[in-house]
Formats: C-alpha cells, sequence, structure tokens
C-alpha cells in the first residue's frame, strides 16, 4: 500500500465525522480571509504615508482599526481551527484503535501464534500516536495552505499578473525537490516503525521473563541484544530526520532567492511608475503568503511520513483475513453433551510438514479422555482443532452426529471449559476473574468454586478477600495460585464437556490431590479431554491415548497400557521408577 492509498483510506475515516470536517473548512477559509485582507490594508497605509509631512493619520487610524477586527477576527478563527482539527484527529485515530482492537478478535489464532505481543502493542501506542500527529499537522496545513494559495494568486494577479509568473515558476521547483526528498525517505520510516515494533516486542518479552533472566545470569546477553536493537533504532530514526528534514531547507531557499527577484523586478517597476510602494509592499506579503503553505508542509514533512508509515502497519493488520466466517447456514444449538467424533483428521501448521494424518477417534458421552505423548506429539493441536481454533485440514470432527463447522463457533464453544497451562488473568478482583464466564453469578457461588479447588483459604488472607485487585499478570499472586482461579473459573461456568491442558503443571503434589477431587467431581457424567504429562492426573481416565507424530499408537485404560509394556508403560515406570 503506497502513500496515496494510506492517505485516501484516512480521509475515508475523518468523513465519518463531516460536521467537525466542514466546520474546520469554513474556520479555514475564515482565517485565510483574514491573513489575506490584512496586506491589502498595510499596502493602503503604506500608500498614505507619502513623505514628510504627508501622512493621512485619519485615514491610518481607520486602517489601524480594520485591521485589528480582521486579525482578531482571524485569530478567533485559527482557534477554532485548532481546536476542531485536535479533536478530528483524536476522533478518527479513537475509531481506529477500535477498528484495531476489534479486528484482533476475529483473527485466526495462527496470527496471534506468529506475532510477538509487544509489536502488536506498539502498533496500538505508537503508530496510533504517529498517525495523530501526522492528522493533526496534516489537517491544518492543508485546509489552510489550499485556501491560502488560491487566494493570494487572485490577489497577486490583481497587482501585477508580471510578477505573479515569476512567483508561480518557482513552485514546481519547491514541489519537485520536496517530492525528490520525502519518496526517498518513506523507506527509512517504515524501517523505523518496524525496528520499533521490534524493539517493543523485545522488550515485553524480557520484562515478562525477567525471573527467568535472572536466573540464568542472561542480564549481559539481553542488554546486547537491547543495545543492538535500540542502536538499529537510533540509526534508523536519524537517517529518517535527516532525510526528511532536507526539504524544508531546500524549499526555503527557492522560495528566497524568488523573494529577492520579485522585489528587484518590483523596484524596477515602481521606477518606471506601474506600481506604488504599497502595491509593492503588499506583493511582497502575498508572495510569503503564497510561499507559506509549501513551506508548512516541509515543516512538517516528518511528521506525515511518520503518520504514513505507521498507518500502513495499522491497516496491514486491519487488511488481514478474519477468522473463517460461520457457513451462513451455520445453527446455534444449546450446550450439551454428544459423542465426539474425529473422522479421518487432517492438519498442518506448514502444508510441507503434515503434522497429524488420517487421525480418527469415537469419545462416548461421558467418557473421560487422557491425551498424553511426547512434546510435539499433536495432543494440543488436536484440542484446537475441536474448539475450532484452527479449522482441520481434511476429514470431519463431529459432536452428536453434527460437523462442528455446521456449527456457529460461539455456540461450539460454549460446549467446553477450557483449563490451560498458561494462567490468564485480567485487571481486576478476584471474584470479577473467577466471575468472567459468569458474570451474573450470585457470590456464594463464587465462593462456592473457590472452595471446590481450594482456593477460598488463600482468597480470604488477601487483603480484601474476594475484592482484592490483581493487576493483569497477577504478580501478587504465585503461580499455583492464579492456576487455581482459572480452575475456579471453568468451575463456576459449569459447561456440559471439558478440556484441561496441562492444568496442574503449576502445583504442588498436595495442592493437586486437592484439585483432582475436584476435578473428578467436576468430570462426572461429562466429556472430558485430559492432556497431561504427570501421569499421576490421569489414572482414572476411562481411556488413555498415547499420540505419536500425530497419530495415536496406544490405546486402553491405565492398567491394559501398563500389561501392554509400550511406550505408555515405559513412560509411566520413568516417572514412578524410583517409587
Amino acid at each position: 500500500m503506497n502513500g496515496k492509498q494510506v492517505w485516501k483510506r484516512l480521509i475515508i475515516y475523518t468523513a465519518q465525522f463531516r460536521s467537525s470536517t466542514i466546520l474546520a473548512a469554513l474556520c479555514a477559509i475564515l482565517s485565510v480571509a483574514a491573513s489575506l485582507i490584512g496586506p491589502l490594508l498595510i499596502a493602503r497605509a503604506v500608500d498614505y504615508m507619502v513623505g514628510p509631512g504627508k501622512v493621512d493619520f485619519d485615514a491610518l487610524l481607520r486602517l489601524i482599526l480594520e485591521l485589528a477586527i480582521v486579525f482578531l477576527a482571524g485569530g478567533l478563527c485559527g482557534w477554532l481551527l485548532t481546536y476542531l482539527t485536535n479533536r478530528l484527529a483524536y476522533r478518527t485515530v479513537n475509531r481506529m484503535r477500535n477498528d484495531l482492537f476489534d479486528k484482533l478478535n476475529i483473527l485466526p489464532l495462527k496470527f496471534h501464534d506468529n506475532h510477538p505481543q509487544g509489536d502488536l502493542i506498539s502498533r496500538f501506542v505508537n503508530d496510533m500516536d504517529a498517525v495523530s500527529d501526522g492528522l493533526l499537522q496534516g489537517f491544518q496545513t492543508l485546509l489552510t495552505g489550499a485556501v491560502t494559495i488560491v487566494g493570494a494568486i487572485g490577489l497577486m494577479l490583481y497587482i501585477s499578473p508580471l510578477m505573479t509568473v515569476v512567483v508561480l515558476l518557482s513552485a514546481p521547483a519547491s514541489y519537485y525537490m520536496a517530492r525528490f526528498i520525502t519518496t526517498r525517505s518513506q523507506q527509512l520510516f517504515r524501517d523505523q516503525a518496524k525496528i520499533l515494533g521490534s524493539l517493543n516486542g523485545y522488550v515485553e518479552e524480557v520484562v515478562g521473563g525477567q525471573k527467568i533472566v535472572q536466573a540464568f545470569h542472561y542480564e549481559d546477553k539481553t542488554y546486547e541484544r537491547f543495545e543492538g536493537l535500540n542502536g538499529e533504532l537510533y540509526q534508523a530514526g536519524v537517517n529518517a530526520q535527516f532525510y526528511g528534514s532536507l526539504s524544508g531547507p531546500t524549499t526555503r531557499l527557492v522560495n528566497n532567492i524568488t523573494f529577492s527577484v520579485i522585489a528587484i523586478i518590483g523596484s524596477i517597476v515602481i521606477i518606471a511608475g506601474g506600481l506604488t510602494v504599497g502595491d509593492l509592499s503588499g506583493f511582497l506579503i502575498y508572495s510569503n503568503l503564497f510561499a507559506k503553505p509549501f513551506n508548512e508542509i516541509t515543516g512538517v514533512i516528518t511528521q506525515l511520513q511518520s503518520a504514513t508509515a505507521s498507518a500502513q502497519r495499522i491497516f496491514a493488520v486491519l487488511d488481514l483475513d478474519p477468522e473463517q466466517p460461520d457457513a451462513p447456514d451455520a445453527f446455534d444449538p444449546e450446550p450439551g453433551q454428544g459423542t465426539v467424533v474425529f473422522d479421518k483428521v487432517k492438519f498442518a501448521y506448514h502444508p510441507e510438514r503434515p503434522l497429524i494424518t488420517g487421525f480418527s477417534l469415537e469419545v462416548k458421552p461421558g467418557t473421560r479422555v487422557a491425551i498424553v505423548g511426547q512434546t510435539g506429539a499433536g495432543k494440543t493441536t488436536l484440542v484446537n482443532l475441536l474448539m475450532r481454533f484452527y479449522d482441520a485440514g481434511g476429514g470431519a470432527i463431529r459432536i452428536g452426529g453434527v460437523d462442528i463447522r455446521d456449527m456457529t463457533r460461539d455456540s461450539l464453544r460454549r460446549n467446553f471449559g477450557m483449563v490451560l497451562q498458561d494462567t490468564w488473568l485480567f485487571g481486576g478482583t478476584i471474584r470479577d476473574n473467577i466471575a468472567y464466564g459468569k458474570p451474573e453469578a450470585t457470590d456464594e457461588e463464587v465462593i462456592a468454586a473457590a472452595k471446590a479447588v481450594s482456593a477460598h483459604s488463600f482468597i480470604k488472607r488477601l487483603p480484601d478477600g474476594y475484592n482484592t485487585v490483581i493487576s493483569g499478570s497477577g504478580d501478587n499472586l504465585s503461580q499455583g495460585q492464579k492456576q487455581l482461579l482459572t480452575i475456579a473459573r471453568v468451575l463456576l461456568a459449569d459447561p456440559p464437556m471439558l478440556i484441561l491442558d496441562e492444568a496442574t503443571s503449576s502445583i504442588d503434589t498436595r495442592t493437586e490431590i486437592r484439585i483432582q477431587r475436584a476435578f473428578l467431581k467436576m468430570m462426572d457424567g461429562r466429556t472430558s479431554f485430559v492432556i497431561a504429562h504427570r501421569l499421576s492426573t490421569i489414572r482414572e481416565s476411562d481411556l488413555i491415548l498415547f499420540m505419536k507424530d500425530g497419530d495415536i499408537v496406544e490405546s486402553g485404560t491405565h492398567e491394559q497400557l501398563l500389561r501392554l509394556g509400550g511406550y505408555y508403560a515405559r513412560l509411566y515406570n520413568s516417572q514412578f521408577a524410583a517409587v
């Protein structure tokens, strides 16, 4: 997407606020009109001062009063213009930020898996701020500039067509010099925005993993990496600003040369009797007003270039294909259980590297299924396919005889409660975090869920109990406590089917035993899929699947698999050999 396309889309965004745009344009016209009337009055004032003892003071006083009124009105319109352009710029960016956030919620999981969080945050904050600055500068410059150029040309033609031609001939020279510089500096601003996103992503990673960084004495290495990225950003910023700032001095050089030529020509015309001194002074002011928009544009070119590069990064996300929409005839059944069937399912994250080929499985309602295997065997991938975070590349997945692609995603996902290895909490109270899936829950229901997972005791020890406010990262809680809250969240939601993906991985063994009791109670009568590396958590499962390279290589109960003496038995014995 080139610069023209970017600004065309930005203008479309601003068109949503027509009243502000129209009022801003009207204020620009009145403000510029005041600045154009001023030189006419000044020119007349100069001609009223013929020489010593030949000054028309009465006329001068009237002109001074008129100038005061004109400049006061122009100043008021200029203030309104600034207010309206600020309002327009921030409302536009507000709408863009809402659209970007809305887009992130409908993008497929593949996008989030492949994009650093810090880079996305940079688009929300740094890039949006750059667009806001660019819009603000662009609106004021373009609105006043267009009116100023047209008005100045008309009045210069009225005073002296010959000198107007000289002024007009300088405009293409200023334009092409500025264009030459800006087209070459645009890539530099894109590089700057990209490196800034990478730097934000790296900082976010290091800050989030600071305990690991310090535990492995990796501070020097992280600093070296940061210093490298920061140095790249510095160099890119210096180059972008340097080349972008060249346009201002070059256009001013052309304008100053033009101003000097006009002064010489005008003096000759005055001597020849073709102009008055007042006419020449007024013309010189108008020539400056004519050049002013070009100078202003080149003066803010760095902000405009930065805004263009940032807008390109924002629109790059807005233009991504959203998650594949539900089928037009997709229905929305009530949550409930049914036989879950994987029928010759195929899937690959990368087409050239198939992960699952012809996977088949039938799970009866109320069955507790445990899925084990080495890392990368495809265990979590099955969950992603079941929840339609990713769509299968072949075969079908059915619940109660219905292909999940024929259901709406909302209705499909309401069937499942998920507890993941990675805990997610948001900034709010403990109660709000537990009630995330059931906001209408009563305090008694929230407390009952917390008690069921042995979280009630530590919650009551917090400063404000269930009303204690925690940060989004939950830094004031241990990893085990955070996991307990996510388990309580699912218990409270009471879904018909469960997915537990390493749900007890961050909990100590004693607490795990209590959690297992809660899970057994919660899984009673529910279809459950349990992924675990700690095999002590899955011995009570109705069916255990051992996966290898995307396929089931063993299946059966705990006792059956131990008697088989295969993959599962070797993995189990490796964990409990000492016992």
